[in-house]
């Protein structure tokens, strides 16, 4: 197993790439540590991978709150990091165009997916300069490199995560720095905007939602990838990684 005896903290890890993350890297060995805002589908996660022999747990946590995120780290009183995945993320304001955009959805995205992965990786970093290689995988997305996202909050939100890998990888001693961006993945994230979307143009939002499984790629692909690059083998990959 590539991951023995590593323990990896996971943001957004109850649900989507993150929770398949989880579910991979506990196959591999890794002891999991999950960070959620949601509470059920976190349990529920970490209660499927200790069914299959994994070693998981799940902690509660606001990413947007520099509090919360401070009392999650305290509480899990670990000596070091190995890998940290920075997967929690959101996406508001889609279809509204510049103008059309609130001011709340701005924030609450940037918010949660920029300001969340820096308050996250702040309070990890000790702990990943304690691990003798240690590996810090950030999830960005297709939509704020290449463009083409159904929102424009969001667009700006993962440019901002793929861009800090830099500074991260130059900060935190030791640790080698990924920016993964995911294309179509049949995530809750990304089938909820294909619903928004398709109401949007007054389509069926659930014939919408179904056709596009049919095309989107599996969260647990995206995982495979991820398990890699926190593994040794992945330790000569360098650069952004795309996936479909």
């Amino acid at each position: 197993m590539r991951l023995q005896g590593k323990i990896a903290l996971i943001t957004g890890g109850a649900t989507g790439i993150g929770r398949a993350t989880a579910e991979r890297f506990a196959a591999e060995g890794a002891q999991v540590v999950i960070l959620d805002y949601n509470e059920e589908e976190g349990r529920a996660a970490i209660e499927t991978i200790i069914k299959g022999g994994g070693q998981a747990t799940f902690h509660q946590i606001d990413v947007r709150s520099a509090q919360s995120v401070e009392a999650v780290f305290r509480q899990l009183n670990c000596a070091q990091l190995d890998i940290l995945v920075c997967s929690a993320g959101v996406l508001k304001g889609a279809y509204k165009g510049v103008a059309g955009l609130p001011e709340e959805d701005w924030d609450a995205t940037i918010d949660t997916n920029l300001k969340g992965t820096y308050l996250v990786v702040r309070q990890a970093a000790p702990l990943l300069e304690r691990a003798d290689q240690s590996v810090v995988l950030l999830i960005s997305s297709g939509a704020g490199v290449r463009g083409a996202s159904s929102s424009l909050a969001y667009a700006a939100s993962k440019a901002g995560v793929h861009g800090m890998q830099y500074n991260i990888e130059a900060h935190v001693r030791g640790a080698r720095v990924h920016v993964i961006c995911p294309g179509g993945i049949a995530t809750p994230l990304k089938l909820e905007n294909i619903a928004e979307g398709a109401q949007a143009a007054g389509q069926d939002a659930a014939k919408a939602v179904e056709e596009a499984k049919k095309q989107l790629g599996d969260p647990m692909g995206v995982a495979r990838v991820l398990a890699f690059l926190a593994s040794e083998e992945g330790s000569y990959v360098r650069g952004t990684i795309f996936t479909r």
